[in-house]
């Protein structure tokens, strides 16, 4: 069987590469494609392959808008760091969704799927119509806020959980501070991207540069024109403006 691999952290895909010939050793891998640009090139001059793996946010767009660009039939396997799309890919060729750090039990079990759903030339199996199923159903559905970030940590990336990140900020790249005092690059996401996955309830966008997590707020002080003024805990030890006009929002979300 034959694969492609649309990825651009090369880490990744190398990890990727080695999982796949550790758990099925009979897919080949054709080649990794860095971009949607180097996507699109390559699938206007090869037929398709047997099967396609497929990070959703590439560093030029999504990769889900290779199918209205092309009348792609070889079913998808989506690894990915982010769980909103996953309602889109199913209604493309998604034969499985995981989520990064893709575990190789999973990984094995969706390329079985794939075997079996080549073999019998069948739609979408049953088992993804019922996932599909509690993504569409409010009653079915786990929380869907994002549960953790993938970041580059020299020159390796290391998933961090969100429960442990104490701010956002923005500063030509976007960081993570952790609660520990860790300060690790996120360069993959506007800060609004970010904003759309977590909590509301625990995450609050304070200006455009910064988003923080509740537990993370050390004190509250006023400042001219009735903005505040917060600090956030050490180690972090940030300051941060919260300007009049979100003043009181924030009342509201700390006072609670």
């Amino acid at each position: 069987m034959k694969a492609l691999i649309i990825e651009d952290e090369s880490l990744i895909a190398d990890e990727m590469i080695a999982s796949i010939e550790q758990v099925a050793p009979d897919v080949e891998i054709m080649q990794v494609l860095p971009s949607l640009k180097s996507a699109r090139k390559w699938l206007m001059s090869n037929a398709e392959p047997d099967l396609m793996f497929m990070d959703i946010k590439l560093s030029d767009g999504l990769s889900l808008e290779l199918f209205s660009q092309f009348d792609l039939q070889a079913p998808v396997i989506f690894c990915t760091a982010y769980e909103e799309y996953a309602i889109r890919a199913f209604k493309v060729n998604g034969v499985d969704y995981l989520l990064k750090p893709v575990q190789e039990d999973e990984l094995e079990r969706a390329i079985d799927k794939v075997r079996q759903q080549l073999q019998t030339k069948s739609s979408v199996p049953a088992d993804l119509q019922q996932l599909l199923q509690s993504f569409t159903n409010p009653g079915a559905a786990r929380n869907r806020f994002k549960e953790r970030f993938i970041v580059n940590a020299n020159r390796k990336w290391m998933p961090v959980e969100t429960s442990t990140i104490a701010a956002f900020c923005k500063d030509q790249l976007i960081y993570l501070y952790t609660f520990s005092g860790e300060k690790l690059i996120y360069d993959y996401s506007a800060l609004e991207e970010i904003e759309e996955v977590l909590d509301p309830e625990i995450f609050f966008r304070a200006n455009r540069q910064t988003i923080i997590h509740i537990n993370a707020v050390h004190q509250v002080r006023p400042d001219g024109n009735q903005k505040l003024i917060v600090q956030l805990k050490s180690p972090v030890k940030l300051e941060v403006d919260i300007s009049r006009e979100k003043a009181t929002a924030f009342r509201n979300w700390i006072d609670r």
